[in-house]
This record gives structure tokens, C-alpha cells and sequence, in this order.
């Protein structure tokens, strides 16, 4: 038990696992917000553009009777295709989607570049000076031997 808890510790402490952790909180937290913009504010925006409708409360009944809301209609026992509370699911994805990518794109424009590491230099035959492969012992174009103590010779 002692020992697994050590591994747990070291697990843990790990700087991937605390920032995957920082994420996901930050996420939860921005998540919140993002379902409240929408709920609260652009929702009923959509219902004042829309004639007074309110998005969230549309729902088809499985038994395509007509109820006043969706708890009338469970409360009946009828299930309820809830669309309306889907398409605010996906307004609340598409934010949240939206602001990712922005995030990600300002994250990469001031993240330093990793410099490339420079190239070896093409090996040439000595013979026909055209491209070989460093392990090659023969050129594949001219056939000459290309070997390390052909080439120093």
C-alpha cells in the first residue's frame, strides 16, 4: 500500500497531470459561463428575434398529442423528444468550440518557434555526384562502390 501511494505521489507531481488538472477545471468553470451566455442572454435574444419562442422549451411528443410544456407531457408519462434543449447544447458547443480555436491560435502566435535543426548535407558518389544514401555501398545510378574505403581511396 506504501508503495502504491508513493507511485501515486510521483504520478501526481508529474507537471502533465497538474496542468491536465488546471485544464479541466478552468474548462468546467468556462463551461458554466459559456451555458449561462446562452441560457440567459442570447437565448432569449433567439426568442425576442423569433416571435417570443422559447428554444429551449420545444419538444415533440412521443405520442404527437399537444402539451402546454415538457413537464405536462411527463408528467402524463409521454416521453418527450427534447429538441429545443438540443439545440441550445449545441450553440453552448459551438462558443465553446469557437473560443478554443481562438485560444489555441493567439497560444501559437506567442509560443516561441522551435528552431529546426540543421540538415546533414546530402552524400554525393564521388563518381556521378548524384544523391546517396549515407548506409549505401554502392550507388544506385552508376553503380560504382561508394563504400567508405572506395570513396577515401
Amino acid at each position: 500500500m506504501k508503495k502504491l501511494m508513493g507511485e501515486f505521489k510521483t504520478f501526481c507531481a508529474k507537471g502533465n497531470i497538474v496542468e491536465l488538472a488546471t485544464g479541466v477545471m478552468i474548462g468546467g468553470a468556462f463551461g458554466s459561463i459559456v451555458t449561462s451566455l446562452v441560457n440567459d442572454l442570447l437565448m432569449p435574444l433567439i426568442g425576442l428575434a423569433t416571435g417570443g419562442v422559447n428554444l429551449s422549451g420545444l419538444f415533440i411528443a412521443l405520442d404527437l398529442q399537444s402539451y402546454v410544456s415538457i413537464e405536462a407531457a411527463q408528467a402524463a408519462g409521454i416521453g418527450t423528444l427534447n429538441y429545443g434543449a438540443f439545440l441550445q447544447a449545441i450553440i453552448n458547443f459551438l462558443i465553446i468550440a469557437f473560443c478554443v480555436f481562438m485560444f489555441v491560435k493567439a497560444m501559437t502566435k506567442i509560443t516561441p518557434k522551435k528552431a529546426e535543426a540543421p540538415k546533414k548535407a546530402a552524400r554525393l558518389c564521388p563518381y556521378c555526384k548524384m544523391e546517396i544514401k549515407d548506409e549505401a555501398v554502392k550507388c544506385p545510378h552508376c553503380i560504382s562502390d561508394v563504400s567508405a574505403d572506395a570513396v577515401k581511396a
